[in-house]
């Protein structure tokens, strides 16, 4: 047997080297060993391929612990450990998976609520806007129409009064005796016919409802008489002539409506 003794910064190290190959006597080698360097402290010993190490505080040998049945197992079956930890690494993917598809489909549902909201925000949007178009169209069409009601209204006191004046005239005095009061006459009449058709062109018509139906929404009841030869409601008399504005009523008909005798 051969012995070597290397020191390392305060450490020595003894080298056995056995030249036997017996078991027994390579044993007794060792133990021979441990005993001659147990006194030197921190010095590994390192016997044949096995060291063993002599610590002083520790009081360890070095020597090669038998495996566990953990460890064993885990060095007999490197393939099943593989695929256990691709296993739970396939499993832990899955719940990531899983859990990023649970908030993208709560995200997906906030959204489509999102829009749905604003969907019907913008249709009902569009729907006012619509509306206040039409309304503003409706607006503007009956300012067109009905803009000069007023002015309508002031004309035809104008026209009523032209009207007595060639009723008052008396039909046999019109000759051509009476130049003159005729010329009056017929200017009166002319200037009558050209104001209905200023007013005709205008959308505004006379009402001259005699022996039509009494309609409260364009005449006016000053009184009811009973009439021989009338049906009751129809309209026997005129007082004042009615005028129409484009389909309304400017003004109602002055008129006596037959009633049951």
């Amino acid at each position: 047997m051969n012995m070597e003794q290397t020191p390392k910064k305060g450490i020595s190290c003894l080298t056995y080297r056995t030249s036997t190959e017996s078991p027994k006597q390579s044993i007794t080698q060792v133990i021979t060993a441990i005993s001659i360097s147990i006194f030197d402290s921190h010095s590994p010993v390192k016997i044949n391929d096995y060291t063993i190490g002599a610590y002083w505080l520790s009081c360890t040998l070095m020597v090669p612990f038998p495996k566990t049945a953990e460890a064993t197992t885990q060095q007999k079956n490197p393939g099943q450990n593989l695929e256990e930890d691709q296993s739970q690494s396939q499993n832990e993917q899955k719940a990531e998976t899983s859990s990023a598809e649970k908030l993208l489909a709560e995200e997906k549902a906030k959204l489509e609520e999102q829009l749905k909201e604003v969907t019907d925000k913008y249709r009902r949007a569009l729907a006012d806007a619509e509306n206040v178009r039409q309304r503003s169209q409706k607006l503007v069409e009956e300012a067109k129409l009905y803009g000069i009601q007023s002015f309508c209204k002031d004309l035809l006191e104008v026209a009523d009064i032209l009207e007595k004046a060639t009723e008052s005239v008396p039909k046999e005095e019109i000759k051509d005796d009476n130049p003159h009061l005729k010329s009056l006459y017929e200017g009166l009449v002319m200037t009558e016919v050209q104001i209905q058709k200023v007013f005709k062109k205008h959308g505004l018509l006379r009402l001259d409802p005699v022996g039509a139906k009494f309609d409260p929404y364009e005449h006016e009841a000053l009184f009811h008489t009973p009439m021989e030869g009338k049906e009751p409601g129809t309209i026997a008399l005129v007082s004042k002539i009615g005028y129409k504005l484009h389909g309304r009523t400017l003004r109602p008909a002055l008129v006596g409506v037959v009633k049951d005798p």
